[in-house]
């Protein structure tokens, strides 16, 4: 609960700092955020696809490990 709201406040404060200085905000950095923007885009989705990818491979191994657990509970009730 409280990285949820230390989370949502820092987003808010990174919004606050983004605005312009004529919408109340701190205007640090119009132009600048844009460039880290166009360099980061690219590395940012290699990075959330690369986690993606090891999730839904740790996705599969549960599926087939729980068939297994199945597989083997069914054959001890039989016996």
């Amino acid at each position: 609960m409280v990285a949820l709201i230390i989370g949502l406040l820092m987003m808010a404060f990174g919004v606050w700092a983004i605005l312009p200085e004529t919408l109340y905000g701190l205007g640090w950095g119009e132009p600048e955020v844009i460039s880290f923007l166009m360099g980061a885009g690219p590395i940012l989705a290699l990075l959330i696809g690369l986690i993606a990818f090891f999730i839904g491979i740790v996705d599969i191994k549960d599926k087939m490990e729980a068939k297994k657990e199945e597989k083997s509970q069914t054959s001890e009730e039989k016996k």
